[in-house]
């Protein structure tokens, strides 16, 4: 991810066009280090997970915290039950932060990678992932202002 933010940057920079539109198409077929995208066959279990808006203005994911196991590839499924668009994007803490950055530039910015899904209001759809190192990551909605409005988790990959 590091790779297409810079470049989106750099050419946002030099270019003097702005990339507030388009995709943010993704190279993110090669492992990262939360893993990388899984096989139908490989799938041990499946998590359902709703994004919505609350009526006290909080974004959240239910749940918000994920636990698996180094090697386990999971289904992830998700539903919009909110009103608005939004998305799933899981990384690093560091690589998050650093997407968020750059879609608080570019607002209009969508995604096209195998770590990422954006949903419009209703919509369902799912990422099929095998998480492959253990750690702490984070998952987050990127859109501008959903992340600060609570729309954030965590994801701890435990050994096998």
């Amino acid at each position: 991810m590091k790779h297409l933010l810079a470049a989106a940057v750099f050419m946002a920079a030099t270019s003097g066009v702005a990339l507030a539109a388009g995709t943010h198409a993704g190279g993110h077929q090669e492992e990262m280090a939360i893993g990388k995208p899984g096989a139908d066959a490989k799938i041990k279990r499946t998590v359902n997970i709703a994004m919505s808006e609350k009526d006290d203005g909080r974004m959240v994911f239910e749940p918000a915290v994920l636990k698996v196991k180094a090697g386990e590839t999971i289904r992830l499924k998700f539903t919009n039950k909110g009103e608005t668009d939004h998305e799933f994007v899981m990384d690093t803490t560091e690589a998050v932060m650093e997407h968020k950055a750059v879609m608080e530039k570019f607002p209009e910015m969508e995604h096209a990678d195998a770590n990422s899904i954006r949903l419009a209001p209703g919509a369902k759809g799912e990422i099929i992932w095998t998480f492959a190192n253990t750690g702490d990551f984070t998952f987050a909605c990127l859109i501008p202002g959903h992340y600060d409005a609570g729309m954030k988790g965590d994801i701890t990959v435990d050994a096998k």
